[in-house]
């Protein structure tokens, strides 16, 4: 036991030595470093220290010596000022001697810069002389803003004087000087000192001095200025004078006393500061050369320090990626392999001896064509590879080369083969290294991806839809199949049309409209859009469904799918008009039997009233008064005629609704025109309105049935009627111009036809509306039934004639100015040539 504890014993001191060996290696440099920066750094403070104790002293003893030359200088004016004001009021009334008096304190201001102005003041407060008596600082004095604030002070320090008995002084007073002035900073702050002459017991008058704070510091000497900055400062640190305006460094040593320039004198501080003193050459260059040596031995050791850091992290690096390298090496599925110059494998790792089945000292020193590739391809793989060599150099981008390994139970591996020139540290190629990878389960995989992309293909090719696919980012069209291509071309264009406009836009747009980004991958609801097929100039309908998807490289696109639904489209438009014929084929067979009813109705109260007419007529003639038988008897003639031709309107309009041709005789037209305007006429004067008429000479009779055309006027002069009405309020409508049928021929076709007009002056027809307004049941009027002008065009057109409007517009083209209503209608009935 004893022998066991003496070898533990033994072998500690060998550990420790080491260790401290260890330590001494690495940590040596640092210490030394630290105890030389310590040791260096309690000299240079130890320096620093004395120079500072010395600064403190002499800046108190310059302080000193400024605050005594200013009270001395204090002391010594107030001695002049009363020896001034003794001999004056000594002089009595001698002028000579008061004029020596003045003379000494002439002598006082010009030898005295802190003095601005020296004033007498009797024993009844008035001033008798001053001295400067104008000059450019008595100017500022004199100020307005200024002597209400100096008067006043001086007033104070008066009656304090007199209280006392003794020399006072008054607070400072700040001046209002602009500070672009030469003399702004000298006068800028002032006060008074008054020194009272007592002759016994009474003041027979004062001496007023007006002192500058600026020039008290002119009491100082030059050179002690030269070397510190002087301040006068008040209690609460207001300063009132500073000697220069250079500003002291952030170190710099600084002092301060209080300064007593009398006994009622306010509370003035002087403070001193220091500027950097001259240089000590030698004491710096000792310091600088003191401070070079301490750098470079701290540099020295510490790169001594960091190489020994570099070589340990270097040693340290190396063993870790030889660690690292080994552990890839041995676990990677890659195959690797080093070649000599001469294509001797030298270097083989375990994944490349798994593929073969050999082992690392089998493969070592084999030369090509190697054991382990297929009897049949090792010619080929011999040249695969001697080319691979040759390009491997010049090559930026490794290709890799496919070729077969032959593994040692015979089954065959495919490999992907990437060969690279391997340099040593000296620049110069010794061999190659080449990886081996295989590919044999991913080649699977890819022949049967593609026989899956290809039916896909094949499936997207037959569909009878437009499938497409465009990219967010550039707009590129990514995919087209076959019926899209036919449809659209090879260009994203036919995409965005059936889109509706920029992709970016409606993401966008979704977006701020608080759609979740997730919503961007559902699928939209289906839209129909009509696109213009421009190559055949017919439109298209489409069924397009559209959502976003990510596409193989991770960007997002658009899918969208087109279904052609123009057939569906054109059937339901076709169902719908005939839904349309039906609804109107009811609505006239309701109206014909509506008009059945009326003229059955109708017929018989119009006869009677036309047979009461006549019989009226046949019993007053003869009966009355020549001149009221004139008047009565054609206006029952006309009511008879009236209400004889309304009833063969109505059966007009039901023989019409029967599709019956119209009655056609030989008319002339100017009386269809003048029956129209005289029925007319009557609801014209009602509305105060006019209707004028214009009818060519000449013109040849018409073969029309006289009832049907005359209810067409009649419905279109109504038209016009109102549409003055709406334009013109009833206090205005005398100013109104009136409403214009006129009837000539119309030349310019072939042949001759014949033209009635009627033209107003209202709102005119929306355009809107003048492409409907003879469409059935179709009206602008809150009580229209849409019949009317329908009813006039089926009339036109059952005579062979054309029936349309035109609106007028104003000079400068900006809004409506009325219409005009054109009928042409054919001089000869059809058919009558070849009766004749």
């Amino acid at each position: 036991m004893k022998k066991i504890a003496f070898s533990i014993w033994q072998l500690k001191p060998v550990k420790w030595l080491r260790r401290i060996r260890g330590f001494k290696l690495v940590y040596t440099p640092l210490i030394a470093i630290v105890l030389f920066t310590v040791v260096m750094g309690v000299i240079m403070g130890t320096l620093q220290l004395q120079e500072k104790s010395q600064q403190e002293a002499a800046l108190f003893r310059e302080l000193s010596f400024a605050k005594q030359r200013i009270q001395l200088r204090f002391a010594n004016n107030t001695d002049v000022l009363q020896s001034i004001g003794r001999d004056y009021v000594g002089a009595g009334e001698s002028a000579k001697l008061k004029d020596n008096a003045i003379i000494q304190a002439e002598n006082l201001l010009q030898s005295n810069h802190e003095i601005a102005q020296i004033v007498w003041i009797n024993e009844s407060n008035e001033r008798q002389w001053r001295i400067p008596p104008d000059n450019l600082k008595t100017d500022w004095f004199n100020k307005v803003n200024n002597a209400g604030v100096i008067n006043q002070a001086l007033k104070k320090t008066l009656e304090l004087s007199a209280a006392t008995n003794r020399p006072a002084f008054s607070q400072f007073i700040a001046l209002e000087v602009p500070s672009d002035e030469l003399i702004s900073k000298e006068i800028r702050n002032v006060f008074w000192q008054t020194v009272p002459q007592i002759s016994g017991t009474e003041i027979k008058g004062m001496v007023a001095v007006l002192y500058t704070t600026q020039g008290l510091l002119e009491m100082i000497p030059g050179e002690l200025k030269g070397q510190y900055r002087f301040t006068l400062i008040t209690d609460d640190d207001k300063v009132l004078a500073i000697s220069s305006d250079k500003n002291t460094p952030k170190r710099a040593f600084s002092n301060q006393t209080s300064l007593d320039i009398g006994v009622l004198s306010p509370n003035l501080s002087l403070r001193i500061d220091t500027y950097p003193p001259p240089t000590n050459l030698t004491f710096r260059m000792l310091i600088g050369v003191v401070l070079g040596l301490s750098a470079f031995v701290i540099w020295s050791l510490w790169s001594v320090l960091k190489q020994m850091q570099v070589r340990q992290e270097a040693e340290a690096n190396l063993r870790a990626e030889t660690n690292f390298r080994s552990a890839m090496e041995n676990s990677t599925p890659v195959g690797i392999r080093a070649h000599d110059m001469n294509k001797m494998i030298t270097y083989v790792n375990p994944a490349f001896c798994e593929m073969t089945g050999w082992s690392a000292d089998e493969l070592i020193g084999l030369s090509p064509p190697f054991a382990f590739w297929p009897e049949g391809q090792k010619t080929e793989l011999t040249e695969k590879m001697n080319q691979a060599l040759k390009l491997a150099l010049s090559q930026d981008k490794k290709l890799g080369i496919e070729g077969s390994i032959l593994h040692r139970n015979g089954s065959i591996i495919q490999t992907r083969t990437f060969i690279s020139p391997l340099i040593n540290e000296k620049g110069k190629q010794t061999g190659w290294v080449t990886s081996l990878i295989d590919i044999s389960e991913p080649k699977k995989i890819r022949e049967e991806l593609a026989a899956s992309q290809e039916r896909f293909i094949t499936v997207l090719e037959g569909l009878d839809a437009a499938v497409s696919v465009v990219s967010n980012e550039t707009g590129d069209l990514l995919f087209a199949n076959r019926f899209y291509r036919e449809r659209f071309g090879d260009t994203a264009k036919g995409h965005f049309d059936l889109a509706g406009g920029d992709i970016k836009q409606n993401i966008l747009q979704a977006l701020a409209e608080g759609a979740p980004p997730s919503s961007l991958y559902q699928e939209t609801e289906s839209e129909e859009i009509q696109l213009l097929d421009e190559s055949k100039g017919t439109s298209k309908w489409y069924e397009v469904r559209r959502r976003f998807v990510p596409w193989v490289d991770g960007h997002l696109a658009q899918l969208l799918i087109a279904t052609d639904i123009t057939i569906r489209i054109e059937a339901d438009d076709l169902a719908r008009q005939q839904e349309e014929r039906m609804q109107f084929s009811s609505r006239l067979t309701t109206m014909g039997e509506m008009a059945s009813s009326l003229a059955h109705e109708l017929n018989q109260p119009l006869a009677a009233i036309s047979n009461y007419c006549m019989g009226v007529a046949k019993r007053l003639q003869g009966n009355l008064d020549p001149v009221m038988q004139k008047d009565i008897l054609p206006a029952l003639e006309k009511a008879s005629d009236q209400a004889h031709r309304a009833g063969t309107i109505i059966q007009r309009i039901k023989g019409f609704v029967k599709r019956s041709e119209p009655q056609r005789k030989s008319c002339d037209i100017s009386e269809i025109i003048n029956d129209a305007v005289g029925l007319v006429e009557i609801e014209a004067h009602r509305h105060r309105l006019s209707i004028a008429t214009e009818i060519a000479e000449n013109l040849p009779t018409v073969d029309v049935d006289p009832v049907l055309i005359l209810q067409v006027l009649v419905n279109l002069l109504k038209n016009s009627l109102d549409s003055l009405r709406e334009v013109y309020p009833l206090s205005s409508r005398w100013s109104a111009p009136p409403v214009r049928i006129a009837a000539d021929l119309d030349t310019s076709t072939f042949p001759a036809m014949l033209r009635i007009q009627v033209t107003d002056t209202g709102a005119g027809i929306a355009e809107s509306v003048i492409e409907r307004m003879f469409e059935p049941f179709f009206s602008t009027k809150n009580d229209g039934m849409g019949m009317g002008l329908n009813i006039c065009r089926s009339v036109i057109e059952s005579h062979q004639g054309r029936l349309w409007a035109k609106n007028h517009m104003d000079a400068e083209h900006t809004k409506l100015t009325g219409c005009t209503f054109t009928i042409l209608l054919p001089l000869e009935a059809p058919g009558s040539e070849g009766k004749s």
